[in-house]
């Protein structure tokens, strides 16, 4: 089940842990994509507070949220591009997606199956999509304080193995998070340290957060392909090269 847009928007707008937590994930993002020059952005789920560095660059940004979530405008300082949608029907061409950011979307619908493939559908080939989900082992998904506390939370390896079902390569997985999810002042002050000190750690000991990276795989078909032959052509100079005796 979605958590209501306006509980996320308090968390990630109002409170200083939500904040914490954005500046973090949206860095992190950042470092992996550093820039999306003319292209097409999209986030579903509740992935606006990492859309905003592309604003600038990308040809065009989408903010995607599931009905049962709720829509918000967004940007508040400039055109709005939230629009509400079904979480397995989105109002986007096939293909049509470059880059492609989840978070607050997988874990909370009850259709996650059929979700990856509307996921698959819109990316370009080569498109890139960033799965940020709550991790089971970790202390944000035991907290209901922040929106990782609610939903299924993973494992990296239930992700690695799910992801490449439906199509998608796995191509880099980092943690993310590893500030404590607390409201007392001393836990965020350390949450820098923690961060750094997290990044050098193996992602299986990662923290509240998984961001896994993936690419979209395009098959070839499968089975026999029965290849049809062009029809023959007329050769309107078959024939000229054989020599016939003229009559005398």
């Amino acid at each position: 089940m979605h958590l209501d847009v306006h509980d996320l928007r308090e968390f990630y707008y109002r409170s200083p842990l939500g904040r914490a937590a954005q500046k973090v994930v949206r860095d992190e993002l950042v470092r992996l994509w550093p820039e999306a020059k003319g292209q097409t952005v999209a986030g579903f789920g509740f992935a606006v507070p990492l859309l905003r560095p592309f604003l600038g660059d990308a040809r065009r940004v989408i903010a995607l949220m599931p009905g049962p979530q709720g829509v918000m405008p967004w940007p508040a300082d400039g055109p709005n591009v939230s629009v509400l949608c079904e979480d397995t029907l989105w109002p986007l061409a096939s293909g049509s997606v470059d880059k492609l950011v989840l978070m607050h979307g997988l874990e909370t619908s009850d259709h996650p199956m059929t979700l990856l493939d509307e996921c698959w559908r819109v990316l370009g080939p080569g498109g890139r999509a960033l799965f940020i989900v709550p991790n089971r082992a970790g202390f944000w998904a035991r907290s209901d304080i922040t929106p990782f506390g609610y939903g299924r939370p993973y494992s990296l390896g239930q992700l690695e193995t799910q992801l490449p079902k439906h199509q998608f390569l796995p191509e880099r997985q980092l943690g993310a998070l590893y500030l404590m999810p607390s409201t007392r002042r001393t836990f965020r002050r350390a949450g820098p340290l923690f961060e750094k000190v997290g990044r050098h750690m193996p992602t299986i000991m990662a923290g509240g957060a998984f961001m896994i990276e993936v690419t979209k795989l395009v098959y070839p078909p499968k089975g026999k392909v029965a290849r049809t032959p062009a029809s023959r052509s007329i050769r309107v100079l078959e024939g000229v090269g054989a020599v016939t005796p003229s009559a005398v």
